[in-house]
């Protein structure tokens, strides 16, 4: 919600506004003549990158994709941030690197 404001939707619903569901999402590639590309593609390429060449520290690359806070529940009570502005900055690179920029 921290980062709502400052960027749109990756993947827009085509009617509805809000983001394309999981189910829409997976047949995308499918549909576009990528039978081998996967969602899980996707993030394992976005992951890796933000490893070896953004050297993104672990708990803002996963917080990019939304996973559950990094370390478990112990850690997700005392790590109460966001991290918009390193989420900022991880995204803003892998934008480049997706655009030919990077």
């Amino acid at each position: 919600e921290a980062l709502h404001p400052l960027s749109p939707l990756c993947f827009p619903g085509p009617t509805t506004g809000r983001a394309l569901s999981d189910v829409a999402l997976s047949k995308l590639p499918r549909e576009g003549g990528h039978a081998e590309a996967t969602v899980h593609g996707f993030r394992y390429s976005f992951r890796t990158r933000a490893a070896d060449v953004a050297h993104a520290p672990r708990e803002v690359a996963e917080a990019c994709l939304a996973d559950a806070a990094p370390g478990g529940p112990v850690e997700a009570a005392y790590l109460r941030t966001t991290m918009p502005a390193r989420r900022r900055t991880l995204l803003e690179q892998w934008a480049g690197f997706v655009m030919g920029g990077g």
